[in-house]
């Protein structure tokens, strides 16, 4: 009986749903995402029986998890600048101290990843390099998203924190 409660909350709340998940993150699709995984979590056979309820629970937890996202977004902008496209960068653009810098750089990002436990490693890899998205990570390992946030988090910020140490020694 809570089941059919908690879909026809969710049934007839989803586009309220969307849209204030779209004002916090500011992308409707990525608002479609963080709903889609907030139903996921109350559908749960351990969630659907405690949640009394369901629409408080649904909001609370969209807001959390578009939260989630708008701070590793802006942690990420803060911390790695985007890399210039290869059509626009030229030879004569650097000089060799930077192309030096930049390949000293890339051996700390290598060393840091092979620092790192292997489940974690690797969700930085598919995350960087892969473009998956936290909830195709979580689904590759069969965990939570949040647990696919933090093992993304801490690798990026593990490499972060190395490539920092290493401008620090070179200076």
């Amino acid at each position: 009986m809570q089941e059919k409660i908690a879909l026809a909350v969710y049934a007839e709340q989803r586009a309220a749903l969307i849209d204030y998940a779209a004002g916090i993150i500011g992308s409707r699709e990525a608002a479609e995402d963080v709903v889609q995984e907030a139903w996921l979590r109350l559908n749960r056979p351990e969630a659907t029986g405690a949640v009394e309820q369901p629409l408080g629970y649904l909001y609370r937890t969209v807001r959390n998890l578009a939260l989630d996202i708008v701070r590793r977004s802006t942690f990420e902008r803060r911390t790695f600048t985007a890399l210039p496209d290869d059509n626009v960068l030229s030879a004569s653009t650097t000089s060799p101290e930077e192309t030096l810098s930049g390949r000293q750089d890339l051996r700390q990002v290598a060393a840091a990843l092979d620092e790192l436990p292997e489940r974690t490693r690797k969700a930085v890899e598919l995350y960087r390099f892969h473009d998956y998205r936290l909830k195709d990570i979580a689904a590759h390992f069969g965990i939570s998203v949040g647990l696919a946030h933090k093992l993304v988090f801490d690798g990026l910020d593990h490499c972060r924190q190395r490539i920092r140490r290493g401008k620090a020694a070179r200076k």
